[in-house]
């Protein structure tokens, strides 16, 4: 897996000209100009292909990145200071550069989803950021695990001192770039079997939003309606810009959402109603399984959400943001710093000890689950096993839902090139069980309740399109 990762870096070394070029970048930089003509990725004889570099030996690429980068460090003057940050560090900080896709931090995350995806691994975007969030994946104060070898110094401070936690958008966006600037062929079929297909991860959320089973049925319909569980619109095809880019964790979180508005409406009264009917079923009757309530399945969700969402907020207030590790600009002041952080580490631990402050307790292994129900639980809190017979009726052999009425987002997307997005989303201007559960899937992505909105109403328009085209058209004869 490793291998996959670093042939895309080594890659990326070489379009960027950083190395594996006859005359790389960092060479350049006391002159502030960049690599001449000669020194072109694609006039280069010994450049090696993408592919052959995505099929070589992990022995190979050890041998090929210690010969180049021995060539690159032979040719850098020796007068260059130790402490004054790596070779190629004030690139980073020329105003000619920004356009390029320069190495940040959050691009390291971008390769590694790159990776992820080329590999087909059961990981989403939106689950990797929360890892990072959660401290399994080092990225804040990331200096902190590099060997004594590799001193962090000079301008190199502002690439590795980050100050904020990674934003789903940048990283996803950045990891496109970057597939397109590598020249990547078609990564590897999504196929139905693939975990980040919208059938697997619809079962993934359904699960853990705690809705009940027979809802997967519906939204495989509605993914094999719509024709977003093809694949050629689910496998990535680098520098393709008429296709969408796919998110996959949002999309399928989407699809849920269209679901139980197409059962529940979703509008502060249907879905009541139904509970209510739900209710005085269950209370009736005690043969067979429970129907889904509605409005006892909000009660639940929400108060655990509340829970949860109250713990992160604490663990982000009292996160603590000063690396264990300081860091000094010069050699001059290094003692300086030592002292004064082995000062603040002492009054730390005093006051820990006056105040009685308990010690964190060891970071819990990552898990894909953030919400965990069980059917064991005798206080019924677990709705994986109800039946939604309640709002559905049989109709020429089909189950059909009881519910006829079906209220759109927004009757016309918007341009997302230009505005950035389909759909503008207001919380006032929407009804209060439709943002609850926007809500809940925005805190399992860890993303803002408008991405998910988005694909609703994409979604939407894929789903009622016939209809709406036929609105739009009737409106637009009206006016004439």
């Amino acid at each position: 897996q490793d291998e996959i990762l670093c042939n895309f870096w080594r890659c990326y070394l070489q379009k960027s000209k950083q190395a594996y070029c006859k005359r790389p970048a960092g060479e350049t930089v006391k002159a502030l100009s960049v690599c001449e003509s000669s020194t072109d990725v694609d006039s280069d004889p010994e450049r090696p292909s993408l592919l052959h570099l995505l099929s070589l030996s992990e022995s190979d690429g050890d041998l090929q990145t210690d010969c180049s980068f021995a060539s690159s460090v032979s040719k850098v003057s020796d007068s260059t200071s130790v402490y004054s940050g790596s070779v190629d560090g004030s690139l980073y900080s020329m105003k000619n550069q920004k356009e390029k896709l320069r190495m940040t931090m959050p691009m390291t995350l971008s390769f590694c989803y790159m990776a992820l995806l080329w590999l087909r691994e059961p990981i989403t975007l939106s689950e990797l950021l929360r890892f990072v969030v959660e401290g399994h994946i080092p990225y804040l104060n990331v200096f902190q695990h590099f060997p004594e070898k590799m001193k962090l110094c000079g301008l190199d401070l502002r690439i590795f001192c980050v100050e904020s936690w990674p934003v789903y958008e940048e990283v996803f966006n950045k990891m496109h770039e970057l597939a397109a600037f590598l020249d990547l062929p078609r990564f590897p079929d999504i196929t139905d079997s693939c975990f980040l297909h919208p059938d697997m991860l619809c079962m993934k959320y359904l699960m853990e939003a705690n809705l009940p089973d027979e809802l997967h049925n519906w939204t495989c319909r509605v993914v094999k309606k719509i024709g977003i569980g093809e694949v050629d619109f689910l496998t990535l095809m680098p520098g393709n810009k008429s296709t969408r880019k796919v998110k996959y964790d949002v999309l399928a979180a989407a699809v849920i959402v269209v679901v139980l508005k197409l059962l529940f409406l979703l509008d502060d009264h249907y879905e009541w109603l139904l509970s209510d009917f739900a209710e005085e079923r269950n209370k009736n009757n005690t043969e067979g399984g429970p129907y889904f309530e509605f409005k006892k399945w909000y009660e639940v969700v929400k108060q655990s959400l509340d829970v949860e969402q109250k713990k992160l907020d604490e663990e982000r207030a009292k996160y603590l943001w000063r690396c264990e590790k300081p860091l000094f600009y010069s050699v001059k002041n290094k003692s300086k710093v030592l002292k004064r952080r082995q000062m603040v580490v002492n009054l730390q631990n005093q006051f820990g000890k006056l105040s009685g402050s308990v010690r964190r307790a060891e970071k819990p292994n990552p898990s894909s689950f953030q919400l965990s129900w069980s059917e064991e639980n005798t206080d019924g809190s677990c709705f994986h096993g109800h039946s939604l017979k309640g709002v559905l009726q049989e109709k020429c052999g089909l189950l059909t839902a009881m519910n006829p009425d079906y209220w759109l987002c927004t009757v016309k997307l918007c341009n997302e090139k230009l505005c950035g997005h389909l759909a503008h989303y207001r919380e006032v201007e929407f009804p209060q069980s439709y943002h609850f559960v926007l809500g809940l899937f925005s805190f399992l992505l860890r993303i803002q309740p408008s991405y998910i909105h988005d694909e609703v109403c994409m979604i939407e328009h894929k789903l009622f399109n016939k209809k709406l085209y036929k609105k739009l058209k009737y409106n637009t004869v009206l006016r004439k």
